[in-house]
């Protein structure tokens, strides 16, 4: 039930926007963004249970989403992680070759069904998986996922996040992080409509994740709600990722830890 906004090469100072609320069992455990010191840096919450993560950016400007499918059964029995793979893809130095190496991956039939965003400014695709593979290039504008397929019209999220969004003048990375905030925290109804965040026995919208980069890594933004965002105030964690873009930036080799 995970929704993820992405607005690709719409304004010029900051060519990737996304917003992406997680819905999961309240009982995963989660550790919130922290810089993961290597080659390269990547900032990114964790799954602790997997130990992978589901959204994160790397010092290349290399952002990676991945949205489970929700497919009960459709597991094969010797799954791996798609957070794992989520993580491995940031250890890409751009959004060709995390596509590459993605659908490398899901060719050897070991991951549930789901969705992988790969994009950086220059070039942004998802690559759905369902036992076949499809790669969908982004164009450039604003575009929505969620367990239904990238735009799809009729998701009833996609769509009530898509006219929410859309009423907005999204002309600047501030514009377009103060709309999705207020749009993704919006509680749904209890039939889940007209609404983002949702809420039910033992199931609902864990965390959200707001993130801008911008052409100048020092305007990038990482914002992190830490439980549903309409009861949870968006922690700051920018000066992390604006640290991990420097480094790219600044042509100094990452440290290792």
């Amino acid at each position: 039930m995970c929704v993820l906004a992405i607005h690709f090469q719409a304004i010029n100072e900051a060519p990737v926007l996304l917003a992406h609320n997680r819905d999961d069992s309240y009982e995963r455990p989660v550790s919130p963004p922290r810089v993961h010191y290597g080659r390269p840096k990547v900032i990114c919450p964790v799954d602790r249970k997997d130990g992978g993560t589901w959204i994160g950016v790397n010092q290349h400007g290399l952002a990676v989403a991945v949205i489970n499918r929700g497919r009960p059964g459709a597991e094969p029995p010797d799954a791996r992680s798609v957070f794992v793979l989520c993580r491995e893809l940031l250890n890409c130095a751009s959004a060709t070759h995390a596509i590459s190496k993605c659908c490398e991956e899901l060719q050897t039939g070991k991951y549930s069904p789901s969705h992988f965003l790969c994009v950086d400014r220059r070039f942004g695709a998802v690559v759905h998986y369902g036992g076949e593979i499809n790669v969908v290039p982004l164009r450039p504008g604003l575009h929505f996922l969620s367990t239904a397929p990238l735009d799809d019209p009729f998701d009833p999220r996609q769509e009530f996040a898509r006219r929410m969004l859309t009423l907005q003048r999204l002309d600047s990375p501030v514009a377009f992080l103060a709309a999705a905030s207020r749009v993704f925290s919006r509680k749904a109804d209890p039939e889940g409509r007209r609404g983002l965040v949702i809420s039910g026995p033992g199931f609902g919208t864990v965390c959200s994740t707001l993130v801008a980069l911008t052409n100048r890594p020092s305007h990038a933004v990482f914002h992190f709600a830490p439980g549903p965002p309409s009861e949870t105030p968006y922690d700051d964690y920018s000066a992390f990722l604006r640290q991990v873009l420097s480094a790219e930036r600044n042509g100094r080799p990452a440290q290792s830890k």
